[in-house]
């Protein structure tokens, strides 16, 4: 049976319990498909106070994530099990998407480190992190989100988690565009209705239809898509 462990490593590690207790993610522990483990940077913190933080070097707002924590974590468990990626999320990265989610949901075992405070001092990014990814260009208050963004759109991909597998392969990024629109009963709503062809049984030209669909869509809303098609990678 495919499946994944991710250790994720927070100063809050609290907050992944909901999202862990409901959901895919709780649906691809129950299959025995995902096994997370979350650790508190909190546990290798610095004197009485546990600390993970400090003021920056050169001076300027903020606080940056200290190294000795870090290392200390990270060594820790690499020591117990050999991980295939560090992951850091964070938005001066390139961009995540549906090609990376494919490639990590391939892989064993991963290790997401969520950054907090400014920001995590520069020799933990040179030297123990080996990918990073920013989901947006946006700033949020730390990678928790962002770790739980790319475990979702990961989790998803392994043979066995959602109910169709197949549905997987169709959705929007993996054939390089942007999802057709669908359509559900009642055929008619409010004097709209449901476009013909896909009423008429006919497979090929409803497969036509969205294909033409797909493309328009992409042309409307991501003009800047590749067209480049990553289902490929989901295999």
């Amino acid at each position: 049976m495919d499946s994944i462990r991710i250790d994720v490593i927070s100063v809050i590690p609290g907050f992944f319990d909901s999202a862990l207790e409901t959901g895919l993610l709780a649906i691809a522990r129950k299959k025995g498909h995902l096994e997370v483990h979350v650790h508190n940077l909190h546990d290798d913190g610095l004197g009485s106070y546990h600390a993970v933080d400090d003021a920056p070097f050169g001076g300027g707002a903020g606080m940056v994530l200290r190294p000795e924590p870090v290392f200390a974590c990270i060594e820790r468990l690499q020591a117990e099990r050999e991980y295939d990626a560090v992951i850091f999320p964070t938005p001066d990265a390139v961009r995540f998407d549906q090609k990376a989610a494919n490639r990590l949901s391939r892989m064993k075992n991963l290790i997401i480190l969520c950054g907090h405070y400014k920001a995590l001092d520069e020799r933990v990014r040179r030297t123990l992190v080996s990918m990073e990814f920013s989901v947006g260009d946006v700033v949020v208050s730390g990678g928790e989100i962002p770790a739980l963004f790319l475990m979702d759109a990961v989790v998803r991909l392994i043979p066995g988690v959602l109910g169709d597998g197949e549905s997987a392969l169709t959705d929007s990024f993996q054939g390089g565009m942007l999802d057709c629109a669908w359509y559900t009963r009642p055929p008619e709503f409010r004097g709209m209705k449901v476009p013909d062809v896909l009423l008429s049984g006919h497979h090929a030209k409803i497969e036509q239809w969205r294909e033409q669909s797909a493309s328009q869509r992409t042309r409307e809303k991501r003009p800047d898509l590749s067209g480049e098609d990553v289902s490929e990678d989901f295999e």
